[in-house]
C-alpha cells in the first residue's frame, strides 16, 4: 500500500488551500478510482492523507501535487493494517508511520524537491526518492505552454492534433514538448513506479545486500 501524506507550505501567506485541494481531488479520482484504498481527507491543519493501492497512483498524484506548487508530499510505502477503518485517520500500520516520516523530511530546506518516500530499507527508499524528486523538479519548472500540450497528449491525442487544438504548427508543439521534457517524463515514470514497488516490498530484488550475509 501507499499513503501519501501533504502538507501545505506557506499557508499563513497565501491561506489554507485544503478544501480546493479536495474539489480537486474529485476530479483526478476517477481516473484511478480502482486505486484509491481511502479518499483523500484532511487529517489535521492544512495536511492531508490518501491511501492507494499501487505505485502508478502514488506517483500520479504526488507529481500532481508537485504542479500545484503548495504542498510537501510524503509517500509511504509499506504494509497497512487491515481491514482499514473508514478514515485514514482511524486507520493504522507501517506505511502511515513511514508517511509521516516522509513528509516531515519534505518539509525541509535541504531536500530540493518537497517530494520524499520512506519504507522500511533505507537503500530503496533513497533511491525512489532521488528519482521522483528528479520527476517532481520536472513537473515544477513546466510551463504553462508546456503544460497545455502535456495535458492533450495525457488525453492521447497525437502532436497533429494538439497542433490543431491550439491553432499552433506541429513544430511549435514538438519544441513545447521538449522543453517540457515529456519524453523523459514518461520514460521514467515506470522507473519511479519500480522503486515505490520495491520500496513496499523492503529491498530491491537486486543491488541490495544484506551487511549481515559476507559475516556468516
Amino acid at each position: 500500500m501507499f499513503v501519501v501524506t501533504a502538507d501545505q507550505r506557506g499557508s499563513t501567506r497565501v491561506g489554507n488551500r485544503v478544501e480546493e485541494l479536495l474539489t480537486w481531488f474529485d476530479g483526478w479520482a476517477p481516473a484511478w478510482a480502482d486505486d484509491i484504498a481511502l479518499p483523500l481527507e484532511r487529517t489535521v491543519g492544512d495536511e492531508v492523507q490518501t491511501v492507494l493501492t499501487t505505485p502508478e497512483s502514488a506517483l500520479d498524484l504526488a507529481l500532481s501535487l508537485m504542479r500545484h506548487g503548495n504542498w510537501s508530499v510524503g509517500i509511504g510505502a509499506g504494509e497497512v493494517e487491515l481491514p482499514l477503518a473508514d478514515s485514514s485517520r482511524a486507520s493504522s500500520g507501517p506505511a502511515f508511520i513511514y508517511a509521516r516520516r516522509a513528509v516531515e523530511r519534505a518539509r525541509g530546506k535541504a531536500e530540493p524537491t518537497p517530494l520524499v518516500v520512506a519504507g522500511s530499507d533505507e537503500v530503496t527508499e533513497e533511491r525512489a526518492t532521488a528519482v521522483v524528486q528528479l520527476l517532481g523538479a520536472v513537473v515544477r519548472k513546466r510551463s504553462d505552454a508546456g503544460w497545455e500540450v502535456a495535458d492533450l497528449a495525457r488525453e492521447g491525442l497525437t502532436q497533429k492534433a494538439i497542433a490543431h487544438r491550439l491553432d499552433i504548427s506541429a513544430q511549435a508543439v514538438s519544441q513545447r514538448s521538449a522543453a517540457a521534457l515529456l519524453d523523459e517524463e514518461q520514460r521514467a515514470r515506470p522507473v519511479a513506479t519500480y522503486l515505490l514497488s520495491t520500496a513496499a516490498r523492503g529491498a530491491l530484488d537486486t543491488g541490495h545486500v544484506d551487511r549481515d550475509a559476507g559475516q556468516s
